[in-house]
Formats: structure tokens, C-alpha cells, sequence
């Protein structure tokens, strides 16, 4: 395609995925000016290219959009902005009207403001869980036909509604996308890795739920990026995009338990043995583990939620993707993998092990046929506004700040 120059504005630009996006799109179309909406300055770890401009905004707040958007005039729209429950609060509807808030009502926010203002592309950055939350039932190899779930979490909820806000708002003045990342892992990653790499020192991960062989999607967070900037391509030349969901992965699905031995072999792990629980019998415990959490006044680690969580099977196609954007993996599962290990290995918050860049032995077991959960990053308080590029400094603080929960 030839070289995008239009002013692009990401919404939640300084999460995982948002920031991501920035690099990518930066980097093929350097002459597009970029600017970052989000509650949290950008940091280290999520770090913006030189040149993006980073604006303190609350997507809640009507006036502070208003603001920003006259201020950058933007032409193309990606909102990834988004609040997602810790995996403690997953399962739980405590914070429902807070997650609603945000992803619905700001995604609300984002579109009449993009309508207002003659926004030519909007990306809307969904996710797989407005399918696969509803964890009762299985969900292999599915396409985009497949219905959204009606009850799930609060988080598939709320993003199956702003995903159908997104999808219904495309015209002939402002196409419209969305994308599903499936479960995400990369530098930056602060709920998949360490929730798997924390069992090791936990003892627990020589305990396995059920059979082990229900297959996962797991997505590079680069990959992710690199479907959204097909996306805005699309958009601006053939449109065939235009209205459609999409589901976008590795398309290389892996059974849960390998999932979780190759992060443990990067650390150095191997489990000495493995006990197999049946599944009614950890529905039980988890049962028992929320109804005395629940008397305590505390949150269950472990929960029926997450007994279905980690038996559940979730993997989709990447049929439709890969036909319409021409989006396929960049970034291959296992060094996925091993690229998101190798990061988190140096962070404090993990425990400086031993790393092994490969695992002998180490079998995963991916499906060979063409198959194809995030997430969005949570808005928070913070003081101080700045760039990506440290030598300049905003003096725009947009919106009335209010904490997410």
C-alpha cells in the first residue's frame, strides 16, 4: 500500500496492546503523525516510538474527547482502551458497572466523537471473550459465525456490546472494524505468564485439572499489531473489511498443559511428577474455596470459574482473517513463547531462575489444519502528562480523572 501521512489516534496507546500497535504502525508509515490517548503515562515497558505524542485523556469523560480530538483532528481511530477484571475478579460481577462504564459507554464515546468529527477509520480492539466467556460451553475451531455469548463475564459482556456499537456504526463516511485477539502473551504481559509462572513456586504444577488436552489459542501481542495495521489498510483502500469481526491468533492451537510446561521449562522447571484431578472433583473444591472466601469477605484464587477456565477449549479459525486483512502469524507459538520468558525473566516480579531457550524433549501439541483471550488495558489515575519522546512534554490534561474502580 502506499504511505499512509493521515493523523492516527490510539486510545489506551500505552498498554500492552495499544503500545504495540504504535511501534508497528510507527515504523512502516513514519510520515503518519500518531497520538496516544490514555489515563497512564507511557513507561518503560510499554514504550512509545520518538515522535508519538501522548495526551492524559478519561474516554468517559465527554468533554475531555472533545478536547483531544479537536486538538489532533484525526482521520484514523484505533480504540483498544479498555478496563478487564483481575483474574481474582473474573469470574465475579463486583465491579460490573465500573467494566461497563468504559468498555461500552467510552467505547460509545469514542465512536460519536469520531462520527462528529469526520473520522474516515475506526479500529476497534475487541476480543475473542465476546464468544468464549460463556465457559460452559466448548468452542473449537469457530468461525465468526459463531453468536456472541448472551451471559458470560462482565468483560465478554461489555465488549460483545461495544463491539456491536462498532460494527453498526460503519458507513460510507466511517468504516468500521473489529478485532478479536485470542489470549495474549509478550513483552509486557502482566496476567497470563506470571499467573502460569507463579505455580512453580506454588508447588502446584505437578497438578493437573482434568485430561490436559483441550486446546488453547495464545497470540504475540506483535502479532496482534501487525493485524491491526492491516486493518487500517483495508479500510482505507477496498473497505471489504468494513463491518466484519475477526478473530486473529497464532493459528497454532496448543493443549492448556504444554501451554504451561513450555513456560515452565524456560524457567528451568520440569514437574518431578503429575497427578491427574478430575475435573468434578476441582469444581467441587472451587465450589468450597468461593463459599468461604465468600463468608471471609475475600476472593477466591481459585474458583469453579477457573476450573472451567483451564478445561476449557478455545480456538478458532483464521480462515476469514487471513482472506479478507491477509493477516497471518509473524511470530510463531514457541518463540512466543520464549520471546515472552525471556523479558519476564529479567522483571522483578518474577523470580530469577534459570533460563533454557530450549526444552529437550518439549512436545506441542498443535494442530496441523488452518485454525485460527487481553485484552485491553485498564485506565488509571495517574499525575503527569509526557510523550513518547522524553524531550517533550504535553501540557494538555484533558478530561475529569476518575479511577476505574
Amino acid at each position: 500500500m502506499a504511505s499512509i501521512s493521515k493523523n492516527l489516534l490510539i486510545s489506551g496507546g500505552t498498554g500492552f496492546v495499544g503500545s504495540a500497535i504504535v511501534r508497528a504502525f510507527a515504523e512502516k508509515y513514519p510520515a503518519c503523525a500518531i497520538t496516544v490517548i490514555d489515563q497512564n503515562p507511557p513507561s518503560a515497558e510499554h514504550a512509545l516510538p520518538k515522535g508519538a505524542l501522548y495526551l492524559q485523556v478519561d474516554i468517559t469523560s465527554v468533554e475531555g474527547l472533545k478536547k483531544a480530538f479537536a486538538a489532533v483532528h484525526p482521520e484514523i481511530v484505533v480504540h483498544t482502551a479498555g478496563l478487564i477484571p483481575g483474574l481474582a475478579e473474573r469470574f465475579r460481577r463486583r465491579l460490573e458497572s465500573e467494566v461497563w462504564q468504559v468498555n461500552v459507554e467510552g467505547t460509545r464515546n469514542m465512536l460519536n466523537e469520531s462520527k462528529q468529527t469526520g473520522v474516515e477509520v475506526f479500529i476497534y480492539t475487541s476480543s475473542c471473550c465476546v464468544v468464549t466467556d460463556d465457559t460452559v460451553n466448548p468452542y473449537p475451531n469457530i468461525d465468526e459465525e459463531w453468536p456472541c455469548s448472551l451471559r458470560s463475564t462482565i468483560y465478554g459482556e461489555s465488549k460483545a456490546v461495544a463491539e456491536a456499537l462498532v460494527l453498526k456504526a460503519s458507513s460510507s463516511d466511517m468504516a468500521t472494524c473489529a478485532l478479536r485477539p485470542s489470549v495474549l502473551c509478550g513483552p509486557g504481559d502482566c496476567q497470563l505468564l506470571p499467573a502460569i509462572h507463579a505455580c512453580i513456586a506454588n508447588h502446584e504444577t505437578s497438578f493437573l485439572i482434568g485430561d490436559g488436552l483441550n486446546l488453547w489459542d495464545i497470540t504475540h501481542v506483535d502479532n496482534v499489531a501487525d493485524a491491526h495495521v492491516l486493518a487500517i489498510e483495508n479500510l482505507l483502500s477496498t473497505r471489504t473489511a468494513a463491518g466484519e469481526a475477526f478473530f486473529i491468533q497464532n493459528n497454532e492451537p496448543i493443549t492448556f498443559r504444554d501451554l504451561c510446561l513450555a513456560i515452565w521449562a524456560q524457567f528451568g522447571h520440569f514437574p518431578p511428577f503429575q497427578v491427574r484431578i478430575p475435573k468434578t472433583m476441582a469444581y467441587i473444591v472451587g465450589f468450597a474455596c468461593e463459599t468461604v472466601t465468600w463468608a471471609m469477605g475475600t476472593t477466591a484464587t481459585l474458583s469453579r470459574g477457573s476450573v472451567r477456565d483451564a478445561c476449557a477449549i478455545r480456538y478458532a479459525s483464521g480462515r476469514k482473517a487471513k482472506e479478507i486483512l491477509g493477516y497471518e502469524a509473524r511470530i510463531g507459538i514457541e518463540e512466543a513463547i520464549r520471546l515472552s520468558c525471556e523479558v519476564s525473566h529479567k522483571a522483578p516480579t518474577i523470580p530469577s531462575l534459570k533460563l533454557v531457550l530450549k526444552a529437550p524433549g518439549l512436545r506441542f501439541s498443535s494442530l496441523s489444519c488452518s485454525t485460527s483471550n487481553h485484552r485491553c488495558h485498564r485506565e488509571s489515575r495517574v499525575p503527569v502528562n509526557f510523550c513518547g519522546d522524553s524531550d517533550r512534554v504535553s501540557t494538555a490534561n484533558y478530561g475529569d480523572f476518575q479511577p476505574c474502580e
